[in-house]
C-alpha cells in the first residue's frame, strides 16, 4: 500500500502535503547542491577548487587528492559529490571502518574508471594495514598484492585507474603523517555564518515546497547550532509541525513552538547538551572535569561528547577544554540562569584563565 492510500493519509490540496510523502534518505539526497555555484558557504574552499577542477580540466588530466577536515555536518560530503559531478566522473563512497581487510580496498580500487573520485570518510579510522596498501595508489597509481604464504609468497604488483582520493576527517590530529603528507590539498570547514545558514534554510524550504516567510528562516538558522546538516533536519522536522497543525506557511511563530516541543532552545542547544553544561555546574562546581569522568556521569560515550557536544559548545563560548578538564564559562552560567560561585573565580585563577 502506498502512503498516498494509506489510512488518514494527508491531503494532497494540502500546500506542505508532497513533501511529507517523501522519505528522509530522498529529501537528503533532493536537498544536497550539485554545483559550486549553488553550494552556499565555504567562500575560500570553493574559489580553490573551482581553480583546482578548471586546471585538471584543460589537462585532461585527474585532480590531485583532496583531504577535507571539520566538525561533523559541515558539507565534506556533499563537496565530494560536487568535484565529481564538476569533472563529469564517477564517485565511489566508503568509509575507513568499512574497510577491513587489504582485498576490500584492492576490489574498489580495481573497479575505479579513469579519473573518478574514491570518498573515504572517517579515514582516520583505516586500519594500519590497509594504509599502507592506500600510499602506492595514492603515489604511484599501482597497488600491490601478496600471492600465496610462506617462501612461496611473491608480489603481484596491478597497475590502477587514475583516480582521485577525496578523504574527511573530523580529527587530524587522528591521521598518520605519511598519509596526510600524500594528499595535494588540504581543507578545513568552518562553522558557517548566520547569513549563510539562513540562505541553506531559505534554499532547502524552496527545494521542498515549503511556504516560509523571512523571519521563520532566519529563526532556523539562529538554532541551527551553524551547520548546514542541523539545519536541514530542522527544517524537515518544522515542516511535519506545520503540516500536523495545518498551517498553510511556516512563521516564527510556528518555528518557535515547534523548536519547543524538540527541546531545542535560542541558542541551539539540546536536551543532552545543556545536561552537559548542568552536569559540569552543578555536580563538579564549574569544573575542571575530565572528560571520561563526564562521560561516566552522563552515561555517554568519550567519543560521543568529544566529536558531538563539545566542537559547538565550545565555539559559542560555554566550555573549554583545559589540561585538567573541562570548565564551564561565565556564558553557560548565564545561559542556565545559574550564579557564579566565588570558588569558580578561585579556579580560574589557578588554572590561568
Amino acid at each position: 500500500m502506498t502512503i498516498e492510500t494509506a489510512h488518514n493519509a494527508p491531503d494532497a490540496t494540502h500546500p506542505l502535503a508532497r513533501t511529507l510523502l517523501r522519505d528522509d534518505a530522498s529529501v537528503d539526497r533532493a536537498l544536497r547542491p550539485e554545483t559550486l555555484e549553488d553550494y552556499v558557504g565555504q567562500d575560500m574552499i570553493k574559489r580553490n577548487l573551482g581553480i583546482v577542477i578548471d586546471a585538471a580540466k584543460k589537462r585532461g588530466d585527474a585532480i590531485d587528492h583532496i583531504l577535507f577536515y571539520g566538525s561533523a555536518g559541515l558539507g565534506k560530503t556533499t563537496l565530494s559529490h560536487i568535484i565529481a559531478k564538476e569533472m563529469g566522473v564517477g564517485i565511489t563512497v566508503t568509509s575507513g571502518p568499512a574497510i577491513e581487510r587489504v582485498g576490500d580496498l584492492g576490489s574498489i580500487l580495481t573497479n575505479l574508471s579513469d579519473g573518478d573520485i574514491l570518498f573515504i570518510d572517517e579515514i582516520h579510522r583505516l586500519r594500519k594495514t590497509v594504509e599502507e596498501v592506500l600510499y602506492p595508489a595514492m603515489e604511484d597509481g599501482v597497488i600491490d598484492i601478496i600471492v600465496g604464504k610462506g617462501p612461496s609468497a611473491r608480489t603481484l604488483q596491478l597497475d590502477l585507474p587514475r583516480f582521485t582520493l577525496v578523504g574527511a576527517t573530523t580529527q587530524m590530529g587522528a591521521l598518520s603523517n605519511p598519509l596526510r603528507n600524500r594528499f595535494g590539498s588540504t581543507y578545513r570547514l568552518e562553522f558557517y555564518a548566520p547569513e549563510d545558514i539562513e540562505q541553506i534554510v531559505q534554499r532547502s524550504a524552496r527545494l521542498l515546497e515549503i511556504p516560509i516567510d523571512a523571519d521563520a528562516a532566519t529563526e532556523i538558522a539562529l538554532r541551527a547550532r551553524q551547520t548546514p546538516r542541523v539545519a536541514n533536519r530542522l527544517v524537515r522536522r518544522i515542516r511535519d509541525y506545520a503540516q500536523a497543525h495545518d498551517f498553510d506557511t511556516v512563521t516564527r511563530d510556528v518555528v518557535r513552538d515547534a523548536l519547543e516541543l524538540l527541546e531545542i532552545d535560542a541558542c541551539g542547544l539540546e536536551a543532552m547538551d545543556r545536561a552537559l553544561l548542568e552536569k559540569i555546574i552543578t555536580t563538579f562546581h564549574g569544573g575542571p572535569v575530565g572528560v571520561k569522568t563526564l562521560a561516566a556521569a552522563l552515561s555517554e560515550e568519550v567519543y560521543t561528547i568529544e566529536e558531538v557536544y563539545e566542537p559547538y559548545l565550545i565555539q559559542r563560548g560555554f566550555i573549554m577544554r583545559t589540561p585538567r578538564g573541562r570548565v564551564a564559562l561565565e556564558a553557560a552560567f548565564a545561559h542556565l540562569g545559574r550564579e557564579i560561585p566565588q570558588r569558580y573565580h578561585t579556579m580560574r585563577d589557578k588554572l590561568g584563565m
